[in-house]
């Protein structure tokens, strides 16, 4: 199906765009993505999603919008103060893309809810600030055979990591167990600084963007970190784990 002479004013310099051009945004158009958490990662996330063309997009987060999030959470705004977030987020992002369709699940992820939300989208961004969902979407992702893209922030850092399962190292490879809950890792810490969830959100998207349109090389096997201090990002290589309890050759089936 072709595009629209309005599709084609909104997307022309993707269309004009070398090694893009209209089978990737094609592409775009039929992608069935999941942004877990409409936050700081996911609003910058969520808005370059959406203004790429994306077709289909679902947007989960059980929370309501509160002023605190504003310094950082740049889908909401003032008067959306106790909107659920994804009201609020969907609202924005229809004014933004109305050729978009969106799906609200304002509910948290869990072990009993997981495998049934996830298994209609073809591509998972987790954008969760904490251990506990990072690790079940990944666990998830592992089971269900799901491409997702990792992105935490913490200060003045953060990261970004892209898994396709069975093929390339999961999170569970990098990091086997979540640090304990009385670890001060897992904890929420002072911050972020409001626009590093930009920068990691922003990643997150550019690497969908390429998932989805198939273009291009991908964050697979790439921790990559960034230090809004010191102005550095770093490549640290990662290899899937023959050994993981997760993706391993001889893991035992997640239970999830």
């Amino acid at each position: 199906m072709s595009f629209s002479h309005e599709e084609r004013q909104r997307y022309a310099r993707h269309l004009d765009l070398p090694g893009f051009g209209e089978a990737a945004q094609l592409r775009l158009r039929a992608g069935r993505v999941l942004v877990v958490g409409c936050g700081g990662l996911g609003s910058p996330a969520l808005y370059y999603l959406a203004a790429a063309g994306v077709g289909n997009i679902g947007l989960m987060d059980p929370d309501l919008v509160e002023i605190s999030n504003l310094q950082r959470q740049i889908l909401h705004a003032t008067p959306d103060i106790g909107r659920p977030k994804v009201d609020s987020a969907i609202t924005r992002l229809r004014a933004l893309n109305p050729h978009v369709r969106f799906t609200a699940h304002a509910e948290y992820l869990t072990a009993e809810n997981a495998r049934a939300l996830l298994a209609p989208y073809e591509l998972i961004l987790d954008c969760t600030d904490n251990f506990a969902a990072k690790y079940l979407i990944s666990d998830t992702c592992v089971a269900l055979k799901k491409n997702f893209i990792h992105g935490s922030i913490s200060g003045f850092c953060g990261q970004v990591l892209t898994v396709c399962p069975g093929q390339t190292a999961c999170l569970r490879c990098i990091h086997p167990t979540p640090p304990p809950v009385d670890d001060p890792a897992a904890a929420h810490t002072a911050g972020p600084l409001g626009a590093i969830p930009g920068v990691i959100g922003s990643l997150q998207a550019v690497e969908a963007i390429k998932v989805l349109a198939r273009i291009g090389n991908t964050l697979t096997d790439t921790l990559l970190t960034y230090d809004g201090l010191e102005v550095e990002f770093r490549a640290v290589r990662a290899r899937r784990n023959p050994q993981c309890p997760a993706c391993g050759d001889a893991a035992a089936p997640v239970n999830v």
